[in-house]
């Protein structure tokens, strides 16, 4: 066994994906797909299910992961100290800033004042981006809301607020006069969302939500790819959203934030962080992030 064995295979168990492995490796994929053949064979167990569209790891596969994301990183930092070179500490979060607006910039001023040599990279993705990332020993800290747990491997998760769904609207809207929003109002109302390639949970958690209250989401084609095109469109089209309450400090003047009543059921914020050799710079910042959560 080589080390590029185990740097081929965690690329693909962090891709989740020959091809795309392939890609990044800078490898053909039946030459990818050799290499982490030789490997199971010289291990003499099954590292991957291969099925025709899917490709998931197995038992021995997820501990066989997790052993070579730590060896690999051993040798990583062993090749640095041999070449004299000096590396600063980072910390790595990847967030969703509608989700952690009233949060981050608190905590990310105390962090530094208490760890000034410690660079803070701050990754703003789409769930699935960010689960991948994870997956693939890019993060240190993962804040998202409930769903991505599933999706993201070799991490453990708290939970860290619940925040209230909330109707954002241009002030121009009909809908603005209310104080509180009935869920039924929006019943014939066409909403504006998030991009379903980006953001495939978002629509499944409208539905959810709005059911109880016997309303169907209708979003057609109103979606955007993230939170500032969507602001621009409510903007220009005078339309209605459903976002959290989190995106407040966000909002730009043209738009204004009603709250439900009766509430819907609120949306659960996860933060998590590498089960195996945590940062320890994450876990004083997920202290810090628990500190800053209104009581």
């Amino acid at each position: 066994m080589e080390l590029r064995h185990l740097r081929y295979f965690a690329a693909v168990a962090a891709h989740g994906s020959f091809s795309r492995a392939a890609e990044s490796l800078h490898l053909t994929q039946p030459a990818l797909s050799r290499q982490v053949k030789d490997l199971e064979e010289e291990l003499g167990v099954a590292l991957f299910v291969r099925g025709k569209n899917t490709l998931q790891l197995t038992p021995a596969g997820e501990l066989f992961y997790d052993e070579a994301r730590e060896l690999l990183g051993r040798v990583d930092e062993a090749v640095q100290r041999v070449r004299g070179e000096v590396r600063r500490e980072v910390l790595r979060v990847g967030y969703v800033p509608s989700l952690v607006a009233s949060l981050m910039p608190r905590v990310i001023e105390r962090f530094q004042s208490g760890a000034p040599r410690v660079r803070l990279e701050l990754f703003d993705l789409a769930p699935s981006e960010m689960a991948q990332k994870a997956s693939g020993g890019l993060l240190d800290l993962v804040i998202a809301a409930a769903g991505i747990e599933p999706i993201t491997r070799g991490f453990r998760w708290v939970e860290l607020r619940r925040l209230r769904p909330v109707v954002v609207m241009a002030r121009g809207h009909p809908l603005a006069r209310l104080k509180r929003i009935p869920p039924a109002s929006l019943r014939d109302v066409s909403l504006f969302g998030l991009d379903r390639r980006r953001y495939p949970e978002y629509v499944p958690r409208l539905r959810a939500l709005l059911e109880p209250f016997g309303v169907t989401p209708r979003l057609g084609a109103r979606t955007a790819d993230g939170i500032a095109p969507l602001f621009t469109a409510l903007e220009a089209h005078g339309g209605v959203s459903v976002l959290t309450d989190g995106i407040e400090p966000m909002l730009p003047h043209s738009l204004l934030m009603r709250a439900f009543t009766p509430a819907l059921d609120p949306v659960v914020l996860m933060l998590g962080v590498p089960a195996v050799r945590a940062s320890a710079h994450a876990e004083v910042f997920a202290r810090l992030l628990h500190a800053e959560v209104p009581r």
